[in-house]
């Protein structure tokens, strides 16, 4: 019986090798830009359905092979609709001058290093927000977690600067016309600002809700990212994880989450 697999080894070649090292760090770099979104969950059962279908093929169960095989085909054309922003930014990156150099090749795969979820300045949002809360001062706040927020960043205006309560509390002041907007915080600082996120698409919400609070469900229902809302009309201030909605949250309650959600721990 051990010889019958012996003709199977002499036919794996070290190109078989590269080439089941080369998908597999595709699949990676695949996951690592989708982590943290809503798409991952698409992208790993559509995995998932293309290994049983490989598995099933090769144990030769025709009519289970033939059916798998018929939703990887539509599954693909999903693949495309689902994922076209992302294959979008993709093709446009290797058709920019000089991806090729260096500097733009690893920018291409920074995303494979390991992201830090941990938001070290948890005081100064606290605070900012506590006492735009006294002062009827709108806010919506967005921090970033293993999602970048990349593609929202864009819309708005480059800040990138270190994270502080006057800072906030000056970019939502009235006056201020990057006021109108969400800021965006990652990698422990200031990001953006007057960026324009999606509005959740539910229509059961209560009637007072605005649209800060629908854009902070709808922007939290697409990654794993933190909103935090301060109400212009009641002050109140509200807390936004996976699309649920934390309201009349008092500054101690908020410092408590804030610590929970990013304490560093998965």
């Amino acid at each position: 019986m051990i010889t019958s697999f012996i003709p199977l080894f002499l036919q794996f070649r070290i190109l078989d090798v590269i080439d089941i090292f080369l998908v597999a760090l595709l699949l990676f770099s695949l996951y690592q830009l989708l982590k943290g979104t809503a798409a991952v969950n698409i992208f790993l059962g559509i995995l998932a359905i293309f290994v049983i279908w490989r598995l099933v093929k090769s144990l030769q169960m025709d009519l289970l092979s033939d059916l798998l095989g018929a939703f990887t085909s539509v599954g693909f054309i999903a693949f495309i609709v689902v994922f076209q922003p992302e294959i979008r930014k993709f093709l446009l990156a290797i058709g920019s001058p000089g991806f090729i150099t260096r500097n733009r090749f690893r920018a291409l795969f920074s995303k494979l290093q390991l992201e830090n979820s941990n938001l070290a300045d948890i005081d100064p949002v606290v605070q900012a927000c506590h006492r735009m809360s006294h002062s009827l001062t709108g806010a919506l706040i967005v921090i970033g977690r293993k999602n970048d927020l990349s593609e929202f960043k864009e819309t708005g205006l480059s800040v990138d600067a270190i994270i502080s309560d006057q800072l906030i509390e000056s970019i939502f002041y009235k006056n201020n016309p990057m006021h109108d907007g969400a800021v965006i915080i990652s990698d422990n600082k200031i990001k953006s600002a007057r960026c324009i996120l999606p509005v959740s698409a539910i229509t059961d919400l209560p009637a007072e809700l605005g649209l800060r609070h629908r854009a902070a469900i709808g922007i939290t229902e697409k990654n794993d990212s933190i909103a935090i809302i301060v109400s212009e009309q009641t002050g109140r201030i509200s807390y936004c994880r996976n699309g649920e909605l934390s309201m009349d949250i008092k500054a101690s309650g908020l410092k408590t989450m804030l610590t929970e959600d990013f304490s560093g721990k998965e």
